[in-house]
């Protein structure tokens, strides 16, 4: 027999893996326990190795069994898709699938945007997973998600979505109490509300960008860091100083006047935005539909312009709509 002759060996060891015990794969498979070990034990001879190490507390794979886990998923995904395709048309969606993206804009936006998805496909279900180091959901078993930045990764398929625009932005209230800036160093010494992670160039550097060009890096000194840019929103809105904040949280708020843009003919650093999923299995048609779904709408928003709000002329009084 060779490894992935048998399907149900396969589908017995994902299961003990994932639920971490062979008693719960066996609720879940609706077996018995004596016939998953069976099946374990006869993987594992097949494979020539250990592929769970248990003791009296908990099971953990192997480095073998990480890798015959990622194929056992992929062949049973697609044997999975196989049979799907048989049983119902092929414009049906139907399944479940593990959507991955960062906390702020999985809960800003991707997650209006998949209620959106899902509503049309009502035969889909599926797991939003919040996490500031995504690409390692793809390694738990996620389908597919968005991350921001750079990506280095050829585990992964990624299609872009356009960049992240960033702005600087303060309420009117602080910036009444301050000269007006001209020039990226008047602001440098005021208080900063700034992300603590190195991906825009850490906490205490902060680089802007003129639509002529031109590029200044501020050196500053925070009163606050987050890892979540919706913090700093909450924070900036209560006059506390001010925040670098992308154009998709903040373009409402400026478009209000409950934000302003500091130096309009400035921005700060963008990002990258992408789309991913893994490079090496088949993704099914729900999957892909979702991709696509996600592809459109995500770059239709993050090519939005951030319009700032007029502002009355000295003297008069705007009127509200």
């Amino acid at each position: 027999m060779t490894i992935f002759a048998n399907l149900a060996l396969l589908r017995s060891f994902v299961s003990i893996a994932e639920s971490g015990s062979i008693s719960a794969a066996a609720r879940i498979l609706g077996s018995t326990q004596p016939t998953l070990s069976r099946h374990l034990a006869q993987l594992e001879e097949a494979c020539g190795t250990v592929l769970l190490r248990r003791d009296t507390h908990r099971m953990r794979l192997t480095a073998m069994g990480t890798k015959v886990l990622a194929d056992a998923r992929a062949m049973l995904d697609m044997a999975e898709e196989c049979e799907r395709r048989l049983r119902v048309d092929q414009t049906a969606l139907m399944g479940h699938i593990r959507f991955f993206s960062t906390l702020d804009f999985g809960q800003s936006v991707v997650s209006r945007l998949l209620a959106r998805f899902m509503l049309q496909n009502p035969a889909i279900t599926v797991d939003l997973v919040y996490s500031n180091r995504p690409l390692r959901m793809m390694e738990e078993g996620c389908d597919a998600g968005v991350v921001a930045g750079t990506l280095t990764d050829d585990t992964v398929i990624a299609r872009p979505l356009g960049a992240i625009r960033r702005y600087p932005v303060a309420t009117p209230q602080f910036l009444a109490t301050r000269k007006p800036a001209v020039h990226p160093n008047d602001i440098a010494a005021w208080p900063w509300l700034t992300l603590g992670t190195e991906l825009f160039g850490g906490a205490r550097n902060i680089t802007l960008f003129s639509e002529a060009g031109e590029e200044q890096t501020l050196h500053v000194n925070p009163v606050l860091t987050a890892e979540g840019v919706a913090g700093l929103r909450e924070a900036a809105l209560q006059g506390l100083g001010v925040a670098p904040l992308p154009g998709w949280l903040v373009a409402e708020d400026i478009a209000t006047g409950r934000l302003e843009r500091l130096l309009p003919g400035w921005r700060a650093r963008e990002l990258p935005a992408h789309v991913v999923y893994p490079a090496q299995r088949g993704l099914p048609l729900r999957v892909r539909a979702l991709v696509d779904f996600m592809s459109e709408h995500v770059a239709a928003l993050l090519a939005r312009p951030c319009v700032c709000r007029k502002k009355a002329p000295k003297g008069t009084t705007e009127r509200k709509p």
